[in-house]
């Protein structure tokens, strides 16, 4: 099976195995994420079945994937996971950190070893010797049993009559693995009939699986084979699988005793049938009965498999697939796609405005039919890109954990909002500043046991990673119940930098200095942090981002850090304004109301900065003519209209000569095309093919403020 990989994809042969090769990269990275994320839960006095074989699941699965394509390392080294946590789930070990910690390592191990047979073998291999050795040494009973073993001994015996391999099956088919098997193998309903050749192709290109010939079809759409080979049937499956559902492949041995065919483990959810009543389990498949009340399928089902839980035959038709996987770049040429829609659609309602309802009823109607579809569209192809920040979150407690313990310190993680959706494009890029932001939380943040108890607190710590939409944002918050921030340490850092700082700073003032290049208050540089180099960094990234950074702390309370963000950097909703000729774009989300103002309504007030009253509240005036250096073609006019935007929690009013509207534009990034300009987030294409700026309403108001 080691040499699967290059005979599959050799010259001559007929099935290439590489096609599925990128299938099963994601389905492994998506196996080792779960099983890691069910191993930082789990509750060692008092780990669940559930839990147990959801870990050995995960492990089996990759297993059986890894020897398919000849992934050797990677198949060992789960299949000693696979020991270890076949013995936990059978509750012959009692479960310890050391064993938690050993897998989550071997995770990380089996995760460096795919990605390098996904770069094609570029770069050393990650040693596993040690891994294995100290996995065999737990499993050989490092650990102590949970408790004494009743009678019926759990240990895997052979059951020629089951349609489950035993547990500890190898990774690779051999012929050590037992002597050759007689089985009956039905497939379908085959949807493409070509794919009974592609497995029957199966066995022809892999060598030691076994053979495989032709038997009467039960039924229209299925097939039936007579199979002879020495790999479990867990091995076929996962082999299989890459063909047909599980779902849809039925193994039995001819002969055996019907009365030992597992019915009791609902096999038919997961690719296993068997033609007999249901009957009790039979015992090597089982723990005994007072640990585990159900035996788990070997093999890794789909997400609708586990639903169809069920002792009988499920119909196909009630097991297909609720998603597809699908490129992300194919989705972004979508939602391109629907940019330029809505930008033609403008064109035309803007073209369509001199016509005259009477003559053109039918062609107008038709228009407001397009806009309220090309609206509808565009929010349901930008919906495909939002992802849940769960995705973002469950990153986090692994490295908490680890650093935690590096630390010496007790950290408990909290998430509030996991179920909030932002862009897929704005996941990736909002992960780095988080985990710094979360690090320093751990580092700086959160105190040592000892002296959490000197001052009241509980031992843990707690960290808190909240989401939450607010308009058109989403804001994202770092909380901790740590010492905070101390006013006098930040100023008197600063001031031995030469920053030009004064006592009368707010709060707030003081503690954005922490974003200063270089900027420090660790004692001692560590390994961890200390160099002064990451918190600059954050407010950067998130600032290319068109976010912003907001901290709150109250000194031996805590810290907040909050991360204000766009929702999406695609498409929005904007309100165009004019200034003489030219025409700047607002955020819908940060408009708070327009008025007409006189010139006496103005007030000049130090080094002619403007100031306007609303309702008893002055607030400062920015002239996007005096800003963006308009021409000014008829000289004797001047702008008398306010409109008043918010960011940062606090507000300006922009003075513009005219509203023209207010519609979706699609956001072309400025900086990517031309260069950055300041004041400027992107740019659009009107409906009349000039180009408009989207104005950066958090930069006008940090301009305004300063």
């Amino acid at each position: 099976m080691a040499q699967t990989q290059h005979e599959a994809t050799g010259a001559g042969a007929d099935f290439d195995l590489s096609q599925f090769y990128q299938i099963f990269f994601e389905e492994a990275g998506e196996n080792l994420d779960q099983l890691e994320q069910i191993l930082l839960h789990l509750d060692l006095q008092s780990a669940n079945d559930e839990e147990l074989n959801g870990i050995f699941r995960c492990a089996h699965s990759i297993k059986g994937g890894a020897a398919t394509f000849g992934f050797t390392d990677v198949a060992e080294l789960t299949h000693q996971m696979e020991s270890l946590l076949d013995r936990l789930r059978r509750h012959e070990l009692q479960p310890v950190p050391e064993m938690v910690d050993v897998l989550l390592e071997s995770a990380d191990a089996a995760r460096s070893l795919l990605a390098r047979h996904q770069a094609g073998e570029q770069g050393e291999a990650v040693p596993t010797g040690d891994l294995v050795r100290r996995i065999s040494a737990l499993a050989a009973g490092a650990a102590a049993p949970a408790a004494p073993a009743p009678a019926p001994s759990p240990a895997p015996a052979p059951a020629p009559a089951t349609a489950v391999a035993a547990v500890a099956s190898p990774a690779v088919p051999s012929p050590a693995a037992g002597q050759p098997r007689q089985l009956e193998l039905e497939v379908g309903p085959l949807v493409q009939p070509a794919l009974a050749d592609a497995i029957k192709e199966l066995f022809r290109d892999i060598p030691g699986l076994g053979s495989i010939s032709d038997l009467p079809a039960p039924a229209p759409g299925m097939r039936r084979f007579a199979v002879q080979t020495s790999s479990s049937n867990d091995d076929l499956l996962d082999l299989l699988a890459f063909h047909v559902a599980k779902e849809q492949v039925r193994i039995t041995e001819p002969g055996a005793p019907q009365a030992a065919a597992p019915a009791a483990e609902p096999a038919a959810g997961y690719g296993l049938f068997t033609d007999a009543a249901p009957a009790p389990p039979a015992e090597p498949l089982q723990a005994p009965a007072a640990s585990a009340p159900t035996a788990e399928p070997r093999s890794a089902p789909t997400q609708a498999a586990q639903t169809a839980h069920t002792a009988h035959p499920v119909p196909a038709q009630s097991l297909e697939s609720t998603s597809i996987r699908v490129a992300v770049n194919k989705v972004d040429q979508l939602i391109n796609l629907v940019g330029e829609l809505v930008i033609t659609q403008a064109m035309l309602a803007q073209n369509s405005r001199g016509l005259d309802p009477a003559v053109h009823q039918q062609l107008l109607a038709g228009l407001a039919d397009l806009d309220r579809n090309t609206r509808d569209l565009q929010e349901s192809v930008m919906s495909i890109r939002m992802i849940p920040m769960s995705v973002v979150f469950s990153r986090f407690p692994r490295m908490l954990r680890d650093l935690a313990h590096k630390l010496g310190k007790k950290v408990e993680m909290v998430t509030v909002g996991e179920a909030t959706e932002l862009d897929k494009g704005l996941v990736e890029k909002i992960t780095d500043p988080l985990t710094h932001l979360v690090r320093n939380s751990c580092d700086h943040g959160i105190e040592l046991p000892a002296e959490r108890r000197a001052k009241g607190k509980p031992e843990h710590g707690t960290i808190t990673l909240a989401a939450s939409h607010q308009g058109g944002s989403i804001v994202i918050e770092v909380r901790d119940d740590g010492q905070g921030l101390s006013r006098e340490k930040i100023l008197r850092k600063a001031r031995e930098r030469g920053l030009d700082v004064s006592d009368q700073m707010s709060d707030a003032e003081v503690w954005q200095l922490i974003f200063a290049p270089g900027f420090s208050t660790a004692e001692v540089v560590t390994d961890v942090s200390g160099r002064g180099v990451g918190m600059d960094v954050v407010k950067r990234n998130i600032t290319a981002l068109n976010g912003t950074v907001e901290i709150d702390s109250v000194e031996g309370q805590g810290t907040r850090v909050a991360v204000r963000l766009p929702l999406t950097l695609a498409i929005m909703d904007g309100m165009s304004v004019g200034v003489d000729n030219e025409v700047y774009i607002l955020p819908l989300s940060s408009v708070v109301e327009s008025f007409q103002v006189q010139a006496g309504d103005l007030n000049t007030v130090a080094q002619g900065a403007q100031l306007v009253k609303v309702r008893d509240e002055y607030m400062p005036v920015i002239a996007l003519e005096k800003i963006f250096e308009v021409p000014r073609l008829d000289a004797s006019r001047s702008s008398d209209i306010m409109v008043v935007v918010e960011a940062d929690g606090s507000r300006v009013a922009l003075l513009v000569d005219e509203l023209l509207g207010q519609h979706q534009v699609v956001v072309k990034n400025l900086e990517t095309n031309y260069r950055k300009v300041s004041n400027v987030s992107g740019a659009t294409i009107l409906g009349d093919g000039r180009v408009a700026l989207i104005l950066d309403t958090a930069s006008l108001v940090r301009r305004a403020r300063h």
